[in-house]
């Protein structure tokens, strides 16, 4: 597949957010390591069985990986675009199941749950490059 300038925003965006945040997990402290996986397990049950150090690595190292992926031009879109999805659709769930984030409607962010609300955008960004059409065929 060609690259496309109309994706290139979309890319650029999400792949240096997340290029940036991991990292800055790299040298992630245990106790922020245990804080994030505590409310990773609201989304992700099982992955309360690692090791907080451990889960904070695998997290910047997943983070790194996505945010190259998007930053990178001759990979497919859709590709990135479906990691980016499931990426983000982990995100907006622990936004959704951690208590204290949402409003009393379970959807509209709190205070404290606007950091997290921003995935929503994450989430938007993997759909539309994993939905996009792409160049037409010629009959």
């Amino acid at each position: 597949m060609a690259f496309a300038l109309r994706r290139l925003p979309l890319r650029l965006a999400s792949g240096a957010f997340l290029l940036n945040s991991g990292v800055g997990k790299l040298d992630l402290d245990a106790e922020s390591a245990k804080g994030l996986q505590s409310m990773a397990t609201n989304a992700i049950p099982q992955l309360g069985e690692l090791d907080a150090v451990q889960f904070g690595k695998y997290l910047a190292a997943g983070e790194i990986a996505l945010g190259t992926a998007l930053l990178v031009p001759f990979l497919p879109s859709r590709l990135v675009g479906l990691g980016l999805t499931a990426f983000a659709t982990g995100l907006v769930t622990m936004y959704l199941k951690t208590p204290g984030m949402t409003e009393a409607d379970g959807v509209r962010p709190t205070p404290q749950g606007v950091a997290l609300a921003k995935d929503v955008f994450l989430l938007a960004i993997g759909l539309a490059l994993l939905l996009d059409g792409g160049p037409k065929r010629k009959p």
